[in-house]
């Protein structure tokens, strides 16, 4: 099974196959590698009035963290220093891509790209990184089919950089319409700015100038991958939408949407870079292996920090999926512990004595603990795969991956 012991109650039926299609993308799978045991060695720290177990004597390589015994980590190295001159060539291409005729749909666009809001550009930097960590020798049947390593290539990789951005940034444009966000990045959402449709318009022109950008690269493979994104991007918030009371209970259906929703862009994106580097198969689905581990651990812990985390931390509301009645990872365990907590999440959110409820549930459970475990056996994973790569003896290419590997540590002990 895909997941970390502890899901035999948890409704399975629906989407079955999706447990074993994850599972066939992992390179070296085994079934003995999903089985986990945890130390009792544990820290404690006190969040939103009740404790999070914070659990890092995990027994077996899988739930080490990876990097502390990595051969890849030598040296302490700051992952978003190592491409912050490119990650400013990167923003400021960005800012001008996204101007419009009309004023207000480019004050709109220009929104979350302005300087001070843009975010942790965290997508970016992967991709850079990843496009360093790849710039080895390609096999020549590959290579005849791909750029040569060249300026014009690392141009190429950069605006896939780009286009990943504005897929990310449209997406949040039109999550903050659906949810009636109030804020995020720290200020306030566009469509509490600028309303609704000007909102949604704005995600839309995003989405269309990154088409454009994506056009240009002329290469039909990366075209192929992200025009998927976009479609699991929909069917991921569709997912979320319109779940029954069963998949609304199921990790495997919470993990396929995860997918969808956040880690498909990243793993496809990271597959992109590799592709236009004319890398073989095999190293382009190690990229992807990376972006979706990645992923599926950076969105593990926002459904964490969203009951661990403060508004002010987050730069935007803390308790929002509970409040919107999204059932996450740490409530998923928390109903393996105690069935009745069930009940609770079929009745809905909408009566707030149904969140203390749940809230009160998941303090007593090993829910938010459980959530970072299954986080940091997907940090495991990214950084397993790129131990993977072919080795290199060029400096720049290891020290971009072990920034890459250094990113999977971060992600699991982020605290915003």
């Amino acid at each position: 099974m895909l997941f970390s012991r502890g899901f035999r109650r948890i409704p399975t039926a629906t989407f079955n196959g999706f447990s074993r299609w994850f599972v066939s993308h992992r390179p070296g799978y085994s079934q003995s590698q999903t089985t986990t045991h945890c130390s009792r060695d544990s820290t404690h720290k006190i969040f939103g009035g009740f404790e999070e177990s914070r659990f890092w004597g995990f027994a077996g390589s899988r739930y080490q963290i990876h990097h502390q015994s990595s051969s890849l980590v030598e040296e302490e190295l700051d992952p978003f220093s190592l491409v912050a001159d490119e990650l400013s060539l990167v923003a400021n291409r960005l800012r001008d891509m996204v101007v419009a005729e009309v004023p207000k749909l480019a004050s709109a666009a220009e929104y979350f790209f302005k300087m001070g809001v843009e975010g942790k550009r965290f997508r970016p930097t992967v991709l850079l990184l990843m496009a360093t960590a790849l710039n080895v020798k390609v096999p020549e049947p590959a290579k005849a089919l791909a750029d040569t390593l060249t300026p014009e290539l690392r141009t190429r990789q950069q605006s896939v950089a780009e286009i990943t951005e504005m897929i990310h940034v449209a997406s949040l444009l039109h999550d903050d319409v659906l949810d009636d966000a109030e804020t995020r990045r720290g200020v306030g959402s566009l469509n509490c700015i600028m309303g609704n449709k000007v909102s949604v318009l704005a995600g839309d022109f995003l989405l269309s100038r990154a088409c454009v950008a994506l056009a240009a690269l002329k290469n039909t493979e990366v075209v192929t991958l992200l025009a998927t994104v976009l479609e699991q991007l929909v069917t991921g918030e569709t997912m979320q939408m319109t779940c029954t009371s069963e998949q609304r209970c199921s990790m495997e259906y919470y993990m396929q949407k995860t997918y969808y929703k956040t880690a498909s862009l990243i793993s496809n994106s990271c597959k992109s870079v590799a592709v236009i580097a004319g890398q073989t198969t095999e190293v382009a689905m190690l990229a992807f292996e990376y972006g979706k581990n990645l992923g599926l651990a950076y969105q593990l812990i926002d459904d964490i920090l969203d009951f661990t985390g403060t508004s002010a931390s987050l730069g935007k509301g803390s308790l929002s999926d509970i409040r919107h009645g999204i059932v996450t990872a740490p409530l998923l365990y928390a109903m393996e512990e105690f069935p009745q907590l069930r009940a609770v999440v079929e009745q809905g959110f909408e009566n707030p004595k149904n969140v203390d409820i749940a809230l009160d549930y998941l303090g007593k459970s090993r829910g938010i603990q459980k959530a970072r475990e299954l986080a940091i056996k997907h940090a495991n994973l990214a950084a397993e795969a790129i131990e993977s790569l072919p080795e290199s003896d060029d400096e720049d290419v290891k020290r971009s991956r072990r920034a890459l590997v250094d990113l999977t540590q971060r992600v699991v002990t982020r605290t915003k």
